[in-house]
């Protein structure tokens, strides 16, 4: 059976309609899961001792002792993935994943030549868009960070109302 124009847009407008409420329903959620993976992964190699970033983190943190500070910061991951993946303590896990981030960034300050090639902050190299790459994390971190209950007062620009719900009986 052929169908017409206006049957095959109502059927492509119902698809994005469902997909738009399928991506509303979901994203948010394995948004988390998958940062969670990341740092959970990420983090446990640090504690195994099979990091690949093992000696970048030691030759910029060079202050601290590598062998106690990166399995340190495998803990810290590992807890920054499991409190987002079972989203407790969500503002707890939020502040400890800020300071991590944060302090991915210090190879692109402290160790400018192992980040950037020939000093051109444009030309970055395999490790320096390993830094970079944390933007989207950051991101991903804001989107979750949004989704926290219970804020004292109303964010300008969002639907959420000082009890955490949504304004207009939106979701």
């Amino acid at each position: 059976m052929r169908r017409g124009k206006g049957g095959i847009r109502k059927a492509g407008e119902r698809l994005d309609r469902q997909m738009i409420r399928f991506m509303a329903a979901y994203g948010i959620p394995l948004l988390r899961i998958a940062l969670a993976v990341v740092f959970i992964w990420f983090g446990a190699l640090k504690i195994i001792g099979r990091s690949p970033v093992a000696e970048l983190v030691a030759r910029t943190v060079y202050w601290v002792s590598p062998e106690a500070f990166i399995p340190f910061l495998g803990v810290w991951e590992v807890c920054v993935g499991a409190g987002l993946l079972f989203a407790v303590a969500l503002r707890v896990t939020l502040f400890l994943f800020w300071l991590q981030m944060a302090g991915t960034f210090l190879v692109l300050v402290l160790r400018p030549e192992v980040a950037f090639q020939q000093g051109n902050l444009l030309w970055l190299t395999t490790e320096g868009e390993f830094v970079i790459k944390n933007l989207v994390l950051i991101a991903a971190g804001l989107v979750i960070g949004g989704t926290v209950q219970g804020t004292a007062e109303t964010v300008p620009g969002s639907e959420r109302t000082e009890s955490g719900g949504s304004r207009g009986g939106g979701r």
